[in-house]
């Protein structure tokens, strides 16, 4: 059976992360990728740490796309180009605004060769508006549209999220979901299309809940006030003796009598609204008093959203995701070298049978 995105030739002129991860979904999917990289690569590939000659992250983002090196702004390289932005279904960019323009390869050059295309651009602010041409990266986008004021930490502690929100919320599946809607719209028309994916807009959907509460009431949350943003015991996280934390998000009624039973909780406590900060100091003590492993089996009897924060490798040793498959690809670097692959969000029936795939090397020749 082809997969659903069989004969599509992607071009992706993108680098780093939101752009690469894009196209690693599209290539997982069926579609043909064709990184296109400047003389020397791209900075990805010197990003520690090094698998060979190039970077893991590298390998895990650019699994089983062809690679292709052209000086954008030669002759030749326009030469090289031509004919594949002639027979593409799809353009995908993330330099700054304009860029592509002074290059001859904009959406209005490449639409008189290919009228059908599908031209994605991936940036910052958007290809339009005041701060299109401004420099950033995923901290700045979550702090100019207001999502990091949400909770940034304590004042004298100021928390980096550790997922890149924007990149990958704000970029990589914004840039997807269009591209897979202009496909769509293509068949249907016949017309390609230019999409503008601001990294800073989608911020804005994150910030869903604290958007509802201020126009509803004509204030907006502070700092850790919104519900599942600190301003809620039973949102939260509460250390154990050990130092690790449990992570309570015991929202519903049900589950948050089901949590304040499993761990004693005073019940002039329960009702969190009478004194939040009484409620959660009880149930901070409460927690500080066993060790991660002993209120591991009493938390899953009670079953009640609250769980032990796991590292990264133990994450991946869990039997659910194990079972799962999550991590039952391969990346293969240029060298051969084996990492397991990145885990995408794409319904196994979608991709191909092949485990292992290869990362191209700087220079490879997709013909």
């Amino acid at each position: 059976m082809p997969q659903p995105l069989s004969g599509v030739l992607v071009l992706d002129f993108t680098t780093l992360l939101p752009g690469p991860l894009a196209t690693l979904i599209l290539a997982e999917a069926g579609a043909e990728v064709i990184k296109i990289e400047r003389p020397g690569g791209e900075d990805m590939r010197r990003r520690p740490p090094p698998m060979g000659d190039t970077s893991a992250a590298f390998v895990l983002l650019n699994r089983g796309k062809h690679g292709l090196v052209v000086d954008l702004k030669s002759a030749e390289g326009h030469e090289t180009l031509t004919p594949l932005l002639r027979c593409a279904d799809v353009v995908v960019e993330q330099f700054r605004p304009g860029v592509m323009d002074r290059l001859g390869l904009g959406y209005e050059a490449v639409r008189q060769l290919n009228p059908g295309i599908i031209y994605c651009s991936i940036s910052g602010y958007g290809q339009s508006g005041p701060r299109a041409g401004e420099a950033g990266h995923d901290l700045n986008y979550i702090s100019a549209t207001g999502l990091l004021a949400l909770n940034p930490g304590a004042p004298e502690h100021p928390t980096v999220p550790p997922a890149l929100v924007a990149d990958i919320g704000g970029g990589t599946f914004p840039a997807v979901m269009n591209i897979l809607l202009a496909l769509r719209q293509r068949e249907q028309t016949g017309e390609g299309c230019h999409l503008d994916i601001a990294m800073a807009d989608a911020m804005f959907t994150f910030a869903w809940q604290a958007l509802a509460i201020g126009q509803a009431t004509g204030r907006y949350p502070g700092p850790r006030e919104a519900w599942t943003a600190g301003g809620s015991p039973r949102y939260a996280l509460y250390p154990t003796r050990d130092g690790a934390l449990v992570a309570c998000a015991a929202l519903e009624q049900k589950f948050w009598l089901d949590f304040c039973a499993a761990i004693g909780l005073a019940p002039a406590l329960i009702d969190e609204g009478v004194d939040p900060p009484a409620t959660r100091a009880g149930i901070a003590a409460i927690i500080a008093g066993r060790t991660a492993s002993e209120w591991r089996p009493i938390l899953a009897k009670a079953d009640c959203c609250a769980t032990i924060v796991a590292s990264l490798e133990e994450a991946m040793r869990d039997p659910h995701f194990v079972e799962r498959g999550l991590f039952t690809h391969e990346a293969a670097s240029s060298e051969g070298r084996v990492i397991a692959a990145l885990p995408l969000p794409i319904a196994p029936a979608f991709r191909d049978g092949t485990v292992r795939k290869a990362s191209p090397a700087l220079g490879e020749d997709p013909s």
